[in-house]
């Protein structure tokens, strides 16, 4: 199976350095995960016009045996450019460890520690192990905020903080001590430069074009930038509710579903439709069931009898609003209706991996992923979310469908160790459902 070379930028003490990362493919029946470079040094370079004229000129190096390096040399200077997922910032980790321990800063960390694993086990760093094992709360970043809630979570969170406060150095001390910027060639060089300055110019223009400051984007904070618009439609929406007199969006009535905070959901899969509940406390999944087990159920009315005649002994019954389901039920007054945003098809999904990313439903397997990852999550499972992780052949093909980006490498084909981990990760929700 030959996965993608992808580009990245790590921060280092010498300054933010690209390079090329081959996440683990496998080969003649061996995994395999390399970085450019040779023999015992890690080659990076300070942008990416050199990367470029380095990867066109030079041969001789870790990558060239890869199945997919054939592809590197005649890409762009701009297809080199790492994306936003790619960005590294290893002298910022002290920094992120004095943040609280939220989605964001976890996940952040989650990456970071994930490509320092990678560059440990790739150039034998022994010493950058000795610290990531030093601290049981690295191995839990890939776990979210849940190993880091509570009183126990925040000594565990604690106890990492202080462990990359005092040690954090001899990890960036002994990746420092293995990167090397090799010399490239001038004519390549100047090639490159001029690619990335014309795309430059060409990204000013159709800035210029809307109107906009090329000054004022942040190439990389592209979530932030979304987030404000939003917050400024919301503020213009509410100006103009108030000016016409009109009801605010927010007033509008958004049924009982909606009031409660539980939402039915169809899932269908193996050739059956089931359905049942599922909602969020304190942004974690609970579903309509026990022991990881779910409640589903072959129709809507099917549902609702159950509901109405069984008792509450199951996890739902942690939500403050369930007793208003239950007597909802009891009345038979309880309609279940399943939103468009809630219908999951699992069904045909691996045959449409086979074929690769064209032939694939980004709405189908972003839902399907929600729905996986949801169960597992409320079950205590952390199977999936490895599965998906990014230095995974599956994690890179549905991260590469979910997050469409021109300058990424496609995956290649053929996909099939990518099929039969979505197969497992199929199997494994299936197995978690109860009929009724």
């Amino acid at each position: 199976m030959a996965q993608d070379i992808v580009p990245i930028e790590l921060g280092l003490p010498q300054g933010d350095l690209v390079t090329l990362w081959a996440p683990r493919w496998r080969e003649d029946g061996e995994e395999w995960e390399a970085f450019l470079g040779h023999e015992e040094d890690l080659y990076a370079f300070p942008d990416v016009a050199h990367l470029a004229a380095f990867t066109r000129t030079v041969a001789e190096h870790d990558l060239a045996d890869h199945p997919a390096w054939q592809v590197v040399p005649a890409l762009s200077a701009p297809e080199l450019l790492p994306d936003e997922a790619h960005q590294f910032d290893l002298v910022g980790v002290p920094e992120l460890a004095a943040e609280d321990p939220d989605t964001w800063t976890i996940g952040e960390l989650a990456d970071i520690t994930a490509i320092v694993r990678s560059l440990a086990d790739v150039c034998e760093l022994d010493d950058v192990h000795e610290v990531l094992d030093s601290s049981d709360g690295f191995a839990l970043l890939s776990e979210g905020t849940l190993p880091f809630t509570g009183r126990d979570g925040q000594k565990l969170w604690d106890d990492l903080a202080k462990t990359i406060a005092e040690r954090w150095d001899e990890v960036l001390d002994a990746i420092d001590g293995v990167v090397t910027v090799p010399d490239v060639d001038d004519t390549a060089l100047e090639a490159a430069a001029e690619e990335l300055a014309a795309f430059e110019q060409e990204s000013e223009d159709s800035a210029g074009a809307l109107g906009v400051d090329v000054e004022d984007i942040d190439p990389v904070d592209t979530e932030a930038d979304t987030d404000t618009a939003a917050a400024k439609s919301d503020e213009s929406d509410e100006d103009s509710a108030d000016d016409d007199g009109d009801e605010d969006e927010d007033d509008e009535p958004v049924g009982f579903w909606g009031e409660v905070g539980i939402d039915p959901v169809k899932i269908i899969t193996g050739g059956h439709e089931y359905y049942s509940l599922r909602c969020y406390l304190d942004d974690e999944p609970i579903f309509l069931g026990s022991d990881g087990k779910i409640d589903v159920f072959t129709s809507p009315r099917a549902l609702a009898n159950h509901l109405a005649q069984s008792e509450d002994d199951h996890d739902l019954t942690e939500v403050s609003t369930w007793p208003e389901v239950a007597t909802r039920a009891t009345d038979g007054d309880l309609d279940i209706e399943v939103d468009v945003d809630n219908t999951y098809v699992l069904q045909g999904l691996a045959d449409d991996l086979a074929e690769g990313p064209d032939a694939i439903d980004p709405t189908q397997l972003d839902l399907a992923v929600e729905l996986i990852t949801d169960a597992a999550d409320w079950a205590g499972d952390d199977s999936v979310s490895e599965a998906l992780g990014q230095s995974e052949s599956l994690g890179w093909l549905v991260s590469f469908v979910l997050n469409p980006d021109p300058t990424r490498l496609a995956p290649s084909a053929p996909f099939d160790a990518e099929v039969t981990a979505w197969r497992e990760l199929s199997e494994s929700f299936e197995n978690r459902l109860r009929p009724h």
